[in-house]
């Protein structure tokens, strides 16, 4: 070999063997991984797998829904207002709601069954009072089945009217019910 090409071939043997020990400086979060999380970098490498379209936790997602009681009487539903959106897994929703949506995919349906429990709770009998009427302003004008709002901002619902004194439940509407919500996930954000 020629004298004068051998700087040459050893600039060009060095950079082939340095550009397999550099990361790009691109700042494009890619790194060498083998699928096992075990790579360098701190993006995704050629082997790691990207869940993109199942619901993980932190994720904002869109959904489609119905709820509806045991009897089939639907409460609630997206339908006419739009999809509703909220943050799976930050508490947002209803317990069981919450859980039901991660791990769902994009487009996926579903229809659970919430207990009480992980719903509005059970019924506090100590949130259902008896007030006399003489403390309550326009007592005459209440019906039983009438929403009312305490002084501290808590609604209720008018259960009894006696002589005397009402009885009002401050209970959630739909605490103490299993309720049953078909839902469909129609936007995922990562």
């Amino acid at each position: 070999m020629k004298k004068e090409l051998l700087p040459f071939l050893s600039i060009a043997i060095l950079l082939v063997l340095l550009s397999g020990c550099v990361q790009p400086d691109d700042d494009s979060g890619t790194g060498t991984g083998d699928g096992t999380g075990n790579g360098t970098g701190s993006g995704i490498g050629p082997g790691d797998i990207v869940d993109t379209e199942t619901v993980q936790k932190g994720d904002k997602v869109a959904v489609e829904y119905k709820g509806t009681l045991a009897d089939g009487t639907q409460f609630d539903a997206s339908e006419g207002r739009g999809p509703l959106e909220f943050t799976a897994g930050a508490g947002q929703m209803i317990k069981g709601f919450d859980a039901a949506v991660i791990g769902m995919m994009l487009n996926e349906e579903t229809t659970i069954e919430i207990p009480a429990a992980e719903a509005y709770g059970e019924s506090d009998p100590s949130k259902v009072t008896e007030i006399p009427l003489e403390q309550i302003n326009d007592a005459e004008k209440l019906k039983v089945g009438m929403s009312v709002t305490s002084s501290q901002g808590v609604n209720g619902v008018v259960k009894e009217k006696k002589e005397t004194t009402i009885v009002i439940d401050f209970n959630h509407p739909l605490a103490g019910k299993e309720l049953t919500f078909w839902i469909k996930i129609v936007k995922i954000e990562k």
